[in-house]
């Protein structure tokens, strides 16, 4: 190629390479705060450097700094599910934690609605689930969201908590199992991996891989868990839940299980609703360790 066109192909390719840096958003906020509980669109980071994770961040008023809770939604592994699903924000629980200080980060993981890219949880087939890999790949989102928001200067540097649900709560459980010094709490709704394997309910892929990966997160595990499972979970009995927990325990995991009332017609959604939160929200003030609102304006 004569030296002209050389050059020329090579101020094309460096002219889009930058239009495409350009246009990649930056992180934080990305729009004014709104309602309820100055709920702001914000991009934070995620493992996948060209694909920022879309997440909604509620806070109480004033400027902090504030305590900072992450919710880790659930997943699936159906490819279409995935991509429509909505925006996660679990306003019931979002609400709760606000109203006892917490500002909230609802962070949409990779392969997930309008945050897209590649899936980094695939757990594979459901006779080979690979549930070590899947849940660690959720820690790492989990992580890289966390560690960015906790820069910021209307959080507190410590303190902070995960709320997980489902596979959320399963990557809760591996970032636990990497003893992160940063999190002084994980509360996990039903954690697991495979649940309602080709849609049946109370099937589960693997089961006995599954309780074998949660004995491998807890081998580390310093972080304490609180495990709640409603009694009609179909996703994962309490039955198979005590034994995950059971499995985090032995090699040293520090876990509280709980079997919270049966609810509505199946539980594993209780902590997406209101009346599901007011369900569970005794455990989740013991496992914090907080006082109601109510209750510390009586003193």
């Amino acid at each position: 190629m004569p030296p002209v066109k050389v050059f020329f192909a090579l101020v094309v390719v460096a002219a889009l390479a930058s239009r495409s840096v350009s246009a990649q958003p930056g992180f934080g906020a990305q729009g004014a705060e709104g309602e309820p509980y100055r709920l702001q669109q914000w991009l934070v980071p995620s493992p996948d450097p060209d694909t920022p994770a879309h997440a909604i961040l509620f806070r109480p008023p004033g400027d902090g700094p504030f305590r900072l809770a992450l919710i880790a939604h659930a997943s699936t592994q159906n490819v279409l599910r995935r991509a429509q699903m909505p925006q996660p924000e679990y306003r019931a629980l979002a609400a709760w934690l606000v109203a006892r200080g917490f500002a909230v980060l609802v962070p949409e993981r990779v392969g997930h609605g309008a945050t897209g890219g590649k899936y980094l949880e695939d757990q594979g087939g459901c006779d080979e689930a690979d549930y070590l890999h899947a849940g660690r790949a959720t820690a790492d989102e989990i992580a890289a969201a966390l560690g960015f928001v906790r820069k910021q200067p209307f959080i507190k540097p410590d303190g902070a908590v995960i709320v997980g649900h489902s596979a959320g709560a399963w990557g809760a459980l591996a970032l636990a199992g990497e003893n992160p010094a940063d999190v002084a709490a994980i509360v996990a709704f039903a954690p697991g991996r495979g649940g309602h394997a080709d849609d049946f309910p109370n099937q589960v892929c693997a089961p006995h891989t599954l309780i074998a990966a949660a004995g491998e997160f807890g081998k580390a595990a310093r972080v304490p868990v609180t495990w709640l499972v409603a009694a009609n979970d179909s996703y994962f009995s309490p039955a198979l839940s005590r034994q995950l927990a059971d499995a985090f325990r032995s090699p040293g995991g520090k876990v509280d299980f709980r079997v919270l009332a049966a609810y509505g017609g199946e539980g594993h959604w209780l902590p997406e609703t209101e009346s599901g939160v007011r369900l569970a929200a005794p455990e989740l003030d013991r496992a914090l360790k907080l006082r109601s609102p109510a209750a510390a304006k009586k003193r």
